[in-house]
């Protein structure tokens, strides 16, 4: 297991940015901030984490000091059991918060681990309550994000129990597709640059890797699905609606701290 990120690795990296300047801004999925608002949170902001892929943020079974926001890049919370193997429970994309999943003053239930390179905004976890006391509105959005975290499981629950193979990897694909297409993260129409291997797709999707690789390779015989180690792309994303039965959504934008 690899570490989890502690103090002395806060602000390293080279650009910062201050609230006003947030990147996450301009994506097209994620609520505008009001100017009071973005104050406060500069404020409660105790500076930038520069975290490598394959490095943990959180570490199972160990308490936490910060809560985070992801500024740049994908992860991943996952789940440990005892004798090594791994779920991995949900995927993490810039303006996510992290480390709310588990009660405030407990040891984290689940570990969180940079997919790829990312950067995270930094607060302190013992000044949470009180930062949100400042702004009756920051209640109404946490809970909002509790809830749409809470959705998010329950369609992948249902992937574990009724989907089969092919389902279940069209439907993270799409999952993972349009997540990216809300946070800037897109390479092209519904394509997205996300190095993920069939080994973590098995750990996604309770799925053997062998399974796996067949699964892939069907789905990307009849062109609905191009999953390679570097990038997924859905040629066709309303085939892939009605191959998983998900009918196409307006989401509304996510607010972020």
């Amino acid at each position: 297991m690899r570490r989890g990120m502690t103090g002395n690795d806060m602000n390293s990296g080279s650009q910062h940015f201050t609230c006003t300047q947030c990147p996450l801004l301009s994506c097209p999925g994620l609520r505008e901030q009001e100017k009071d608002r973005l104050a406060l949170i500069q404020e409660f902001k105790h500076g930038e984490l520069g975290v490598d892929r394959g490095e943990q943020v959180l570490v199972q079974d160990t308490k936490s000091e910060h809560l985070y926001t992801v500024l740049k890049g994908v992860l991943i919370r996952f789940r440990l059991m005892d004798d090594g193997r791994r779920q991995i429970i949900n995927f993490l994309f810039p303006g996510d918060l992290i480390g709310l999943q588990a009660t405030l003053d407990e040891p984290m239930t689940h570990g969180v681990e940079a997919l790829t390179d990312a950067r995270l905004c930094v607060f302190p976890r013992a000044d949470f309550r009180h930062f949100v006391s400042q702004f009756p509105d920051l209640n109404y959005d946490i809970v909002w994000l509790a809830a749409k975290e809470e959705a998010a499981l329950e369609e992948h629950l249902v992937a574990l129990g009724q989907r089969n193979a092919r389902e279940r990897i069209a439907y993270l694909a799409m999952f993972l597709i349009e997540r990216a297409e809300q946070t800037c993260l897109t390479s092209g129409p519904h394509k997205m640059s996300l190095a993920v291997t069939q080994g973590q797709i098995a750990d996604m999707l309770g799925l053997s890797l062998v399974h796996t690789n067949r699964s892939l390779q069907s789905l990307r015989k009849d062109g609905l699905v191009r999953w390679t180690l570097t990038e997924i792309e859905i040629p066709d994303m309303d085939a892939v609606r009605d191959l998983v039965q998900v009918e196409r959504a307006n989401p509304k934008k996510r607010p972020f701290i």
